[in-house]
């Protein structure tokens, strides 16, 4: 036994680059004749989608001049079989409307729930004053419910007509789900940044305050930019630094003098940084070299320990054969030093 699926011819009118869903209301400047009601398809170039509206007229409107316009509400959706045009030369079209019929509760359940919890929370962070949500919660059946996602402006034509083309409810629920699963995580990553950047902001202005109040504070105790520089002069001519590194903590103090006031505060704090591991490095390096005298921690070692002399010279630091003699172990003196050591000694002696 073969269903037999009633056709119903109607008027067609295309909607370039707009999808129409059932129960939503809109109006065309359109002439539909005596027709109480047309077949709405979304076309996207020179492609028809899959699925359209059946809307019913219910106003028309008579515009200045010669102008007419429809008020249309959508039903239900159809879908579009063979087209051919009318002794009239209006374009009809043969449409199997599909009606949405209730699924079992059992199957839709969870998904509405947890739909309307993500619609609330979108409109929530849009600023819903709460007549959005009331009209949300007061929707109960779940086709209807899934065909809300389609009145959000954040979703393109391409994804309003695969939910219009989504026959089934059940389907289009989940499709509904996750797209406004997609725009919920896009908005909260517009708030947080924007949150970031006022912050920002925010910190920016703190800091400018505070700097301010800092100024008036120091000009109250006579503190100034200038008892500022004088004090890292002094610093600078107490560390006894050397001479290359003088000139360039020199330097760095005239750069925070042309600073002025309110840059040498704000971003003169490196410089200061510098200033200060300036002054740090000099004081260790004058540290240092009081601490630390080559000629005091030179080994004293008699030369001929290490089995070396020379005629030329008695000082075995001042010869490159000391690195040579060191290396050698100890033995006792020659007889010939001891023969050299007993001339250099007559000799003194007369």
């Amino acid at each position: 036994m073969h269903m037999v699926v009633l056709m119903t011819r109607l008027m067609l009118v295309s909607l370039d680059d707009t999808a129409v869903f059932p129960g939503v209301p809109v109006t065309l400047s359109l002439d539909v004749g005596a027709d109480k009601r047309v077949f709405l398809v979304p076309r996207r170039g020179n492609e028809y989608a899959k699925v359209g509206v059946v809307a019913e007229v219910s106003e028309r409107i008579q515009l200045p001049g010669r102008g007419v316009a429809v008020s249309l509400m959508g039903l239900h959706r159809g879908v579009p079989g063979a087209a051919q045009t009318d002794r009239d030369g209006i374009l009809r079209v043969d449409v199997d409307e599909r009606p949405d019929p209730l699924p079992s509760p059992s199957l839709t359940r969870e998904l509405e729930r947890e739909y309307r919890a993500v619609v609330e929370e979108i409109l929530e962070l849009r600023g819903d004053d709460g007549r959005l949500s009331a009209f949300v919660r007061s929707i109960t059946h779940p086709g209807a419910l899934a065909d809300t996602a389609g009145y959000s402006p954040d979703l393109n034509v391409a994804q309003k007509i695969e939910l219009l083309e989504t026959l089934d409810v059940v389907d289009r629920l989940k499709l509904a789900l996750r797209l406004q699963q997609e725009r919920l995580t896009e908005l909260n990553v517009r708030k947080r940044i924007r949150n970031e950047v006022e912050s920002g902001a925010q910190k920016q202005q703190r800091d400018y305050f505070l700097r301010r109040q800092m100024e008036a504070i120091r000009k109250e105790l006579g503190e100034t930019d200038g008892s500022v520089i004088d004090e890292y002069q002094k610093k600078i001519a107490a560390a006894q630094m050397p001479e290359q590194v003088q000139r360039q903590a020199e330097r760095e103090l005239g750069r925070l003098e042309r600073m002025g006031d309110s840059n040498a505060e704000a971003s003169g704090q490196s410089t200061v940084g510098r200033h200060s591991d300036i002054d740090r490095t000099a004081g260790n390096r004058q540290d240092l070299n009081r601490r630390i005298d080559r000629s005091s921690h030179r080994p004293k070692v008699r030369p001929d320990v290490f089995g070396w002399c020379s005629r030329r010279s008695r000082d075995p630091w001042s010869s490159p054969h000391v690195y040579r003699s060191l290396a050698r172990p100890y033995r006792a003196r020659s007889a010939r030093c001891r023969h050299h050591e007993s001339s250099d000694h007559a000799r003194r002696s007369r």
